[in-house]
């Protein structure tokens, strides 16, 4: 089947983030084309700002203004908002630098743990207090550098951890070897050390230790491509209604683990083309049930449980405890909510399985989290009448989402006369 319709899909978060850190300790002014505009990269921009770096936006296009020994600010308040990015990168970045800066967050974010980052951050010489909660935001760092050396890291609740202390690695008086156990989504691992050598540092990896030598970023021009973690949704969509979809700047080339997601689709019974620069899925009218271990694209859960009524077939997901320490409890979410559906569903510590149903009406439960809102409005589009109790949160990575979702639906409809 020929695909009826393309999606532009906005700039991935993980990779505008990154590209942030990176810019703000290049030597120089770096151009970000195709950079992300949500709450979570305002938040990281505004978050650099507040440290006292130069960020100016031209649409999509930002310039940072770099400097390699971090934060020109010798004292700030950095709220963090909901993202986990500017919570668990900029922390690293301020203790590469000499004064005081304090970081907070919202409820949301302040719930969600930072101790792996925080306990290596005191190893490698920052003077670093929690001023509430052990191990949780907010906390203050009294930065005078880091002296880098070697590191062992527990890296089992989240790759975050790890991605912020190999991005500040290269300004660490040593340099620094980690070394990592129990890695989850090493796909984005492997994005940061890809993106930091394309900002001209050198990265030694194997197997599970990495070893960073002290040097400097150089500035750059950057292009961020598309999001494959909300690529997903749209994939999803094609794959559950029969119908296709194409994303450009998305295909065998891009960085992203997320995009491995289509593979899951393919399994199930859709049919994917991956070219260069870009991926279509096709419905072929049928989902098989799977067993699938998604550890490594752990963000695309939510979007395989809300269609998984719809196979033929149990699905389990399996390895994805670190699910549980996102915005909300995503494991738990889907279960909840899948079973106000009247759908049957059992989850284990790391794992839920899905059984075939055929969804009711009920109102979604978002848990304020982008991904669960994201994920069911996919699964609306066969269930009878699923309502959002929190559409808005989506604007954390996709503030038009609803609108360009709405616009495919109705593409659909005029090329075929039905979702189906």
């Amino acid at each position: 089947m020929e695909s009826l319709t393309n999606v532009q899909i906005p700039g991935s978060k993980s990779v505008t983030a990154r590209a942030l850190f990176l810019a703000a300790l290049g030597d120089g002014t770096s151009l970000l084309h195709g950079s992300l505009d949500s709450d979570d990269t305002q938040a990281f921009r505004q978050g650099l700002r507040t440290l006292g770096y130069r960020v100016e936006e031209t649409g999509e296009t930002w310039a940072v203004e770099g400097r390699t020994d971090g934060p020109p600010a010798d004292s700030a308040d950095v709220y963090c908002r909901d993202a986990g990015t500017a919570a668990r990168f900029l922390p690293a970045l301020a203790a590469i630098g000499h004064g005081r800066f304090r970081f907070d967050a919202s409820p949301q974010m302040r719930n969600r743990p930072v101790g792996p980052l925080t306990a290596a951050l005191r190893r490698l010489g920052s003077d670093l207090q929690f001023e509430e909660h052990e191990d949780h935001l907010p906390i203050l760092i009294r930065g005078a550098g880091l002296r880098g050396g070697r590191l062992q890291l527990d890296a089992s609740v989240s790759s975050q951890f790890l991605t912020a202390l190999l991005m500040a690695a290269p300004a660490m008086d040593e340099g620094l070897e980690i070394q990592v156990t129990d890695m989850v989504s090493r796909p984005y691992v492997e994005m940061t050390v890809q993106m930091m050598r394309d900002f001209g540092v050198s990265v030694a990896s194997d197997q599970d230790t990495f070893t960073v030598p002290a040097q400097r970023y150089s500035a750059r021009e950057y292009r961020i491509e598309p999001d494959a973690s909300t690529a997903s949704y749209f994939f999803a969509a094609a794959a559950l209604t029969g119908n296709s979809v194409t994303v450009p700047g998305l295909g065998t080339g891009a960085m992203q683990g997320d995009i491995a997601f289509v593979d899951v689709l393919r399994r199930m019974g859709a049919e994917v083309k991956m070219e260069e620069s870009r991926t279509t899925v096709s419905g072929t009218g049928r989902l098989s049930g799977i067993t699938v271990n998604m550890r490594d694209i752990s963000d695309t859960m939510p979007t395989l449980a809300a269609i998984a009524p719809y196979a033929d077939g149990p699905v389990r997901i399996e390895d994805v405890y670190n699910t549980r320490v996102k915005e909300c409890d995503r494991l738990d979410a889907c279960a909840t909510n899948l079973s106000a559906m009247g759908i049957r569903v059992a989850t284990g510590r790391d794992w839920i399985e899905i059984q075939p149903g055929r969804p009711g009406p009920a109102v979604i439960d978002c848990n304020a989290d982008h991904r669960i809102a994201m994920a069911f409005s996919v699964a609306g589009l066969r269930a009878d009448s699923l309502t959002l109790d929190d559409p808005q949160c989506v604007k954390k990575t996709f503030p038009e989402f609803h609108e360009v979702f709405r616009d495919l639906r109705n593409q659909w409809r005029h090329a075929t006369g039905s979702f189906q």
